[in-house]
């Protein structure tokens, strides 16, 4: 057997996760062809056949699938040197890739990133925005170090820090202003506008109106706050929105905004990462950081 290389096995890996040729190379920042001559080489290497290959889609082999299992070891333990040879160098590394919510993402991000720049002008800041499965995955597989999403995650393999806490609002039309705040049975009667599924916001806020996540709504979903925002001004429903986004989301929209009674539905927003990163102790300092800046 030939010598595999590290950039094969993440090639590999990007197309495992991306089960398309265009789509990993474009991840991976390289040519299709390119990418089809490394997959090729690491195959020949093996002398095994790691994908079926169809016209549009590629899927693992049963040798591919086991393959994927050590490869994501491998690679995250090659990332984890580099960690580690970052956390040796100071309390505050000089890169930090840090993923975020999209329902979070552009209210604290601004305050964030002065924050984070404060604390080392040098640093080499990397932000991505994505669902919470998204993040979850990419801390797994090292691509992120860190990333803010909603609490609890409840994963043994994950660290959680809480930030801050922070309550719901009810977002109706300016129409509705002096009608009486539903509470969370009354707002499931009501046609309530969600974000799509992959949200946990969307989760948290049926959980409000104790309506189970698996039971199919005749309502519309939008792709983010500010969509279902001016739905709400348009006449079409109500939404609930997180209360950092009242500033923004409401600014141009004809709505009124209104706070529950008790029991206030509510959410947690903290800082998670691998428990075997060595990072683990400037992350630490970087949640509290990030604490302040939110509270600022």
């Amino acid at each position: 057997m030939n010598k595999v290389t590290l950039r094969q096995l993440r090639y590999f890996q990007a197309l495992a996760q991306h089960g398309h040729f265009g789509h990993a190379a474009e991840v991976c920042a390289i040519s299709q062809p390119a990418m089809s001559v490394q997959i090729r080489e690491l195959e020949e290497n093996l002398g095994v056949t790691l994908f079926e290959r169809a016209a549009r889609k590629v899927r693992l082999t049963p040798f591919g699938d086991e393959l994927a299992v050590r490869v994501r070891d491998i690679l995250s333990a090659v990332d984890e040197l580099g960690e580690l040879a970052r956390a040796t160098a100071g309390q505050v590394p000089d890169r930090l890739r840090i993923g975020i919510i999209p329902t979070i993402a552009p209210y604290l991000l601004p305050a964030m990133v002065k924050a984070l720049t404060g604390l080392n002008p040098a640093l080499d800041l990397h932000v991505r925005e994505t669902q919470t499965a998204g993040l979850m995955e990419e801390l797994e597989n090292g691509r992120l170090d860190a990333a803010v999403v909603a609490l609890p995650i409840s994963q043994p393999a994950f660290t959680e820090v809480e930030l801050f806490e922070e309550d719901f609002v009810l977002v109706r039309p300016e129409v509705d202003a002096g009608k009486p705040v539903p509470d969370g049975d009354a707002l499931r009667r009501m046609r309530l506008l969600l974000l799509e599924e992959g949200h946990c916001f969307r989760d948290q806020a049926l959980s409000f109106c104790a309506t189970p996540t698996s039971v199919p709504r005749d309502g519309l979903d939008g792709s983010s706050l500010t969509t279902l925002v001016q739905m709400v001004g348009a006449g079409i429903g109500v939404t609930l929105i997180p209360e950092m986004a009242i500033a923004l989301e409401t600014r141009s929209a004809p709505v009124v905004v209104s706070r529950f009674a008790d029991p206030v539905p509510r959410r947690m927003i903290g800082l998670i990462w691998r428990r075997k990163n060595p990072l683990a102790k400037q992350l630490q300092g970087i949640a509290d950081v990030l604490r302040d800046a939110a509270e600022s």
